[in-house]
């Protein structure tokens, strides 16, 4: 065997395995979203429904939220739970004010933090314990629902004896290089969090578009095993609950809701911090199965460039790496264009290479420190 060749060949060889893995992803993930078709189920089968907002001094978005909440079109008993946790800001004057001509709002109110345990799951428990109905549906007092029949819509993933549902939720657009950044990432995560799910390895959920059964939750023993840890209320309780559970994703435009994005470089840092800080619990299958994704991609960004300066095997390099973002871009468009999400084809590279980045500022944040809340 000649080593020398062999040695020669090898970064090379790396490159392309790099590619090779991202194909795999894209290919065998990713892709198949695009022609994923919801749920569908009559209006009028669409069981009893509970919608549940955790806010924790939050009256100016419940301002704007409460009359799209009131306002949607859904054929079956439902009733609207805001969980009051422990605000000082006329949270709850505002939801009597609602009750007084709305009968489906209901209020619960959280006036003490119990010890060394998550306040916001706290809260949640409380309101789930409330709730009338078996099926509900969560969202975030920042959340705004796109459609009157955003409920329907998500409701709909209850089809087929389903436990638990997946939307999606997207940040809204407004100018600057920080949100498209945002957006990128929050698109990426979606990705792969229902990809995953579609193929039968449901790890997370997002609370600003989540379903799921009562019956799922106590199942599951709520949140007791990640109760002390502020994250994980979406993400660690999918991961838990899935085990046992049928899982189901919603696509549609209509059945998602939107957020404001942060709009400066601390807020969204530390944000995304808080959201990390829950993989440290992920499953060692799970990590394995995200990190050989965001490695392959890291690694990419890092080796290419170095391999163009140093002009080696430039043919042969420019084939991978041109192969690599046709498949990026015939997979990645073609989602964003299902989840009516669309991404500039420009600013790929430079997004992607954005995030990338600052997933590695991040995590080492986060491995470094403990410190991070909920509000």
């Amino acid at each position: 065997m000649d080593y020398r060749l062999l040695l020669e060949y090898l970064p090379l060889a790396l490159l392309g395995l790099l590619v090779l893995i991202q194909l795999f992803y894209e290919l065998y993930y990713f892709l198949p979203l695009a022609f994923h078709k919801d749920p569908v189920e009559n209006p009028q089968h669409l069981p009893p429904l509970s919608i549940l907002v955790c806010a924790h001094n939050e009256v100016k978005n419940l301002q704007e939220l409460l009359p799209l909440l009131v306002q949607q079109e859904y054929p079956a008993p439902w009733e609207i739970i805001i969980i009051d946790d422990r605000s000082w800001d006329g949270t709850h004057l505002l939801v009597q004010e609602y009750q007084l001509d709305h009968p489906e709002v209901k209020l619960v109110r959280v006036k003490e933090q119990a010890r060394y345990m998550s306040p916001k799951k706290v809260a949640l428990f409380l309101g789930i314990k409330a709730a009338q109905h078996e099926h509900l549906l969560l969202t975030d007092a920042d959340c705004r629902p796109v459609s009157a029949v955003w409920a329907q819509g998500m409701a709909a993933g209850y089809a087929n004896n389903s436990d638990i549902i997946l939307g999606f939720s997207p940040y809204m657009r407004i100018y600057g290089f920080l949100n498209q950044l945002i957006r990128f990432e929050t698109f990426l995560t979606a990705m792969q969090y229902l990809s995953f799910a579609k193929r039968g390895r449901a790890y997370m959920g997002v609370g600003r578009n989540l379903a799921y059964t009562k019956t799922t939750f106590l199942r599951n023993k709520g949140f007791a095993s990640h109760i002390r840890s502020l994250g994980g209320d979406d993400d660690l309780f999918v991961q838990e609950a899935a085990k046992h559970s049928r899982v189901a994703i919603v696509l549609d435009k209509d059945a998602q809701t939107q957020s404001l994005p942060e709009t400066s470089w601390r807020a969204w840092w530390t944000q995304k911090r808080r959201h990390l800080s829950a993989g440290r619990r992920y499953k060692k299958s799970e990590q394995a199965r995200i990190g050989l994704f965001v490695l392959s991609n890291i690694l990419f960004y890092v080796i290419s460039p170095i391999l163009l300066s140093l002009q080696y095997q430039v043919p042969w390099v420019g084939v991978i790496i041109g192969a690599r973002f046709a498949a990026l871009y015939a997979t990645y468009l073609p989602v964003a264009s299902r989840l009516k999400d669309p991404l500039n084809w420009w600013l790929l590279p430079v997004l992607e290479l954005g995030y990338y980045l600052n997933y590695i500022g991040i995590l080492i944040s986060v491995l470094r420190t403990n410190k991070v809340r909920w509000k």
